[in-house]
């Protein structure tokens, strides 16, 4: 039986070699005419590769009547509406735990960057201000502080494990407390009202959208600061540059944002905040062990219907 896989958004080349070598792929995202080609290709398709920052359009699956699984390049699936699935009974996989600890990793980068002012101290050094002016001005460390993390899942884990040896006292914030001796706040202001630097790092989604909001960054203060490796849309930028704008926080590091790649220009510049593009996961080793969980979850249904990570 021929498999027929929709593209929409590809993986890494070499496994992408591999899908081309197993199934009979259609190339949606190299499509000029999208909207003739799903006419053409829609009755074939029963299974569809994605990326989680592409995601795949609801218009998109009500068009491919015999749709049964995405597979989804990333940890992340709110660009995807799973609800819609779950109605078809289509199947949803993303890549989980194999991404955690270079996430993990980027967000200890960003938290002691920004704390330290990592971008500020190149410049200074580049621009000549140092043999100029003299050292720049002192930083702030991150032993002692209090680190609040948004979200202590998978990777809300790896953080705090990183960030113990360093010295830092762990709190969180979540749906309900966990198994864990870390300090617990049930509202996500009294965790900004506990911590000195707030770690994002809950899923995206309607639920999330937002929550870190004027009120939240007001409880932080001015010598807190934000990192954020969740989602952009957790935050309301707005409100962040704002705030990192008139002092209301002290900075903030980021590795997301609402409409990537098209990042809000209000924070290229802010001196306190430094921007990273949405790259917590992108090693060669990280991204080639997700793009093989797309491949493995893919083999795994046609050969047993079962997913290796399934979603829904």
């Amino acid at each position: 039986m021929s498999c027929h896989v929709l593209v929409v958004s590809a993986i890494r080349p070499r496994h992408m070699d591999v899908l081309a070598a197993k199934y009979i792929l259609h190339r949606y995202d190299q499509a000029a005419d999208k909207d003739g080609f799903v006419a053409d290709v829609a009755d074939k398709i029963t299974a569809l590769v994605s990326t989680a920052g592409v995601g795949v359009p609801t218009v998109l699956i009500d068009r491919l009547p015999n749709l049964k699984v995405i597979t989804s390049f990333g940890v992340g699936y709110d660009s995807i509406d799973i609800d819609a699935c779950r109605t078809r009974g289509i199947k949803v996989s993303n890549t989980p735990d194999v991404l955690n600890d270079d996430v993990a990793d980027t967000a200890i980068m960003l938290m002691l960057a920004t704390l330290r002012r990592l971008v500020v101290g190149d410049q200074w050094a580049r621009s000549g201000n140092w043999s100029a002016k003299g050292a720049m001005p002192l930083t702030t460390t991150a032993r002692g502080k209090k680190l609040g993390i948004v979200g202590l899942g998978r990777i809300g884990q790896a953080i705090a494990s990183r960030a113990t040896p360093i010295g830092m006292e762990i709190g969180y914030y979540g749906r309900s407390k966990k198994p864990v001796e870390y300090h617990y706040e049930a509202e996500l202001t009294g965790l900004a009202r506990w911590a000195d630097i707030l770690m994002i790092s809950c899923p995206g989604g309607e639920a999330t959208k937002g929550i870190v909001n004027d009120a939240v960054l007001r409880a932080l203060g001015p010598s807190g600061y934000v990192v954020n490796i969740a989602r952009g849309s957790v935050v309301d930028e707005p409100a962040l540059i704002a705030a990192l704008r008139d002092g209301v926080i002290a900075g903030a590091g980021l590795d997301v944002f609402a409409n990537e790649p098209h990042m809000d220009r209000g924070f290229a510049g802010l001196e306190n905040v430094v921007l990273y593009p949405h790259h917590a996961s992108g090693t060669v080793e990280t991204r080639d062990a997700m793009a093989q969980l797309v491949v493995d979850n893919l083999a795994a249904w046609f050969d047993t219907g079962v997913l290796v990570t399934p979603v829904n």
